[in-house]
């Protein structure tokens, strides 16, 4: 069995233009007499490798909270892919981890697909996704969709409860199908949470 650690580290992360930048800070020290160290931080739920719920964009969807965590944790297919994906490259991406897995009967890879490289998911192609029920699709960007207009391509995946996982880091992960585990922080009432996503084969 090998693991691979998909999450980026939160403090050197990539965040989303505009976003605050994740900061730590100290609150007791035992260089300083306290009986412990004890760190905070601060940061946005959304920076770093982090999952989206519907309500990030959707008023009334569902929060982090209320999505089932058998949409984070699973078996998933890695496809790689450079450039915008288009309605067909999303039809082949769906095909081939269909085909992936039957053929490794890992039930449920093809309903969690996760993009390795630069790759912008358009919103016809976010279309075809939501309506092959697929469960969760990550990428290695920081937003799904173009990152100057991300609306339509979230649109078209949240309204279909198709949870959104992004930031994640691929390089060393061979295409094909593994177990993931995405699960995110239990923050009630927020639009997403942070996550050490990682991805198991051999399992």
């Amino acid at each position: 069995m090998k693991i691979y650690d998909i999450a980026q580290e939160v403090f050197s992360c990539a965040v989303y233009p505009g976003d605050p930048v994740p900061e730590r800070f100290e609150i007791l020290k035992k260089s300083d007499g306290a009986v412990c160290n004890l760190s905070g931080f601060q940061m946005c739920a959304h920076n770093g490798t982090h999952v989206d719920a519907p309500y990030h964009f959707i008023d009334g969807g569902d929060t982090i909270d209320e999505v089932p965590l058998e949409k984070f944790i699973g078996y998933a297919f890695v496809k790689e892919f450079a450039g915008d994906i288009g309605a067909e490259d999303a039809e082949r991406i769906l095909q081939e981890a269909r085909a992936a897995e039957e053929a490794s009967g890992k039930e449920g890879a093809a309903t969690r697909i996760l993009i390795k490289g630069k790759a912008t998911l358009t919103e016809a192609a976010a279309k075809v996704m939501a309506q092959n029920k697929i469960l969760l699709y990550g990428n290695e960007s920081q937003t799904v969709g173009p990152e100057d207009a991300p609306l339509l391509s979230h649109m078209a995946m949240l309204s279909e409860k198709v949870v959104l996982l992004e930031g994640i880091r691929l390089g060393n992960v061979p295409e094909g199908v593994y177990f993931l585990n995405a699960a995110p922080l239990n923050l009630g009432y927020f639009d997403g949470s942070p996550c050490r996503a990682v991805l198991i084969e051999g399992m």
